[in-house]
């Protein structure tokens, strides 16, 4: 295979980092899309578009924070009227499973005239170790709403690998890809899969989704963060579709997809989960 000049927007993030890593392996010339590169890229600055886009054939785009807020619609659609200007040849959006917002999003690419493939993905195994459930599984405390609704949690790895497959090969072009683990459970049962393994009194409590924004809001987390998370929940969790695992990964990879338990006992070995001991 030739080598591509490739944009990833969010290529610093989780599934982008692995996607930019993936692709130089394979000796294709990757340009990471973030405020801090060069040229930058700025999803507050649409002037910022072209000249990331500039020269490149692909694109895999990752809207930051989720494509369900405000704004997003109107940014991938200028985004994607400017890569059809310089000429790409294919995008991959990575969406969200049962977003409605994000589904809005994705019917721009696919009526952009721009070869596409939309990655829908559930809920991150990673959310527990590189996000917003780490700080609480260190403290010893989880507090969650929804805690008995059933999620097909899906490993980055695995996105990554997907997005790397579809992004190169036009056999998936215009396709809807849905990318789940390979069984549910509840955020009950993951968090107590991460107490065993790493041996830790890890407290699990189930709380209302009132009591879980007014912690966020106790925290003082910016209330567009609050609306997001709140959103997430309510209107992402509860839908019976979210809770369908698919074999998509399997399909195109031809392997399982990683499961829960794998990437406890994986992620584990890093040391993420252990309590920083003060030594001062």
């Amino acid at each position: 295979m030739e080598s591509e000049n490739i944009l990833v927007i969010g290529g610093t993030g989780k599934t982008g980092r692995r996607v930019v890593e993936s692709l130089n392996n394979q000796n294709h010339h990757v340009r990471v899309g973030s405020r801090s590169s060069y040229p930058p890229f700025d999803w507050d600055d649409p002037s910022t578009y072209a000249a990331a886009l500039h020269g490149m054939d692909r694109a895999y785009i990752v809207y930051y924070p989720d494509l369900a807020v405000p704004g997003a619609k109107e940014a991938i659609t200028t985004l994607t009227e400017v890569a059809l200007k310089e000429g790409l040849e294919k995008v991959v959006l990575l969406s969200g499973k049962g977003e409605t917002e994000a589904e809005a999003c994705e019917e721009i690419v696919a009526n952009s005239g721009l070869n596409y493939t939309l990655v829908r993905a559930s809920w991150f195994n990673q959310n527990f170790s590189e996000s917003f459930f780490l700080e609480p599984i260190l403290a010893g405390h989880v507090a969650l709403p929804m805690s008995e609704i059933q999620i097909p949690f899906v490993d980055v790895n695995d996105i990554a690998d997907v997005v790397v497959k579809v992004l190169l090969d036009d056999s998936y072009n215009n396709q809807t890809i849905t990318v789940t683990g390979p069984r549910k459970l509840t955020l009950k049962d993951a968090v107590e899969t991460i107490a065993k393994k790493t041996r830790r009194d890890i407290q699990f409590q189930a709380i209302s989704i009132e009591e879980y924004e007014e912690g966020m809001k106790a925290a003082g987390l910016p209330e567009d963060y609050v609306w997001l998370f709140s959103y997430l929940f309510r209107e992402v969790l509860g839908k019976p579709e979210n809770q369908v695992v698919s074999n998509d990964i399997e399909k195109i990879l031809g392997r399982k997809a990683k499961d829960f338990t794998e990437f406890v006992h994986r992620t584990s070995k890093t040391g993420v989960w252990n309590l920083k001991v003060n030594t001062l």
